[in-house]
């Protein structure tokens, strides 16, 4: 089986600076806000896997968010693309995938992950759900608490923007939430070095 991309939005936006931090890095139990059709997710089985067990979590919807409510997009056909990739990750992985898919919205599942005793338990959060500045900021506080302190938070669309009719709507881009929370956990982060579509921290403090 082969992977169904229909875009190239990881490769182009993030892929060259995982490349470096990831494997570097080696997180072994890993949140992913946002998969769509599974192309980071895939990243990491096939980085981390070769060298040892990896347990994945996904969380998504797979309803879209305001920018996708054109019918056009689809978004069943996401869906069946987002499982049959990582049916073809998993069937390569040399070790262990550990994957654990939670549909539904990111609030409500990543609230439930920290019910379950999961505070302080993943090596890398990444979030890439909603643009829409009020739920970045929620996925982005409750992402870090979620995050054990040495850990990986990474930021997707950081420069993104809706194109609206009258322009730039600041709530409805991630750039707003992600600088307040960065700017209120300025004391818990380290901001690494990267390029601005995405925003690279480490965590180095609860």
């Amino acid at each position: 089986m082969d992977y169904q991309f229909t875009n190239k939005w990881f490769e182009d936006t993030a892929k060259v600076s995982w490349s470096q931090l990831v494997p570097r890095l080696s997180p072994r139990r890993v949140l992913e806000v946002g998969s769509y059709e599974g192309a980071s997710a895939c990243y990491v089985v096939e980085t981390i896997t070769p060298v040892g067990e990896l347990e994945l979590h996904c969380v998504d919807s797979w309803e879209g968010g305001i920018e996708h409510q054109d019918a056009s997009m689809q978004m069943s056909h996401t869906e069946m693309r987002f499982h049959h990739n990582m049916a073809v990750a998993a069937s390569k992985a040399p070790h262990k995938l550990d994957l654990h898919v939670h549909k539904g919205n990111s609030d409500v599942q990543l609230a439930k992950l920290l019910a379950e005793g999961k505070q302080g338990y993943f090596d890398m959060v990444y979030i890439d759900g909603s643009h829409q500045a009020p739920d970045v900021l929620c996925d982005a506080v409750l992402g870090f608490k979620l995050l054990k302190v040495g850990g990986l938070l990474v930021f997707d669309d950081y420069l993104w923007a809706e194109t609206l009719p009258n322009g730039p709507d600041l709530l409805r881009c991630p750039k707003p939430a992600i600088d307040a929370f960065i700017n209120l956990y300025f004391r818990k982060l380290q901001i690494l070095t990267a390029p601005l579509y995405q925003i690279y921290t480490i965590k180095t403090a609860m």
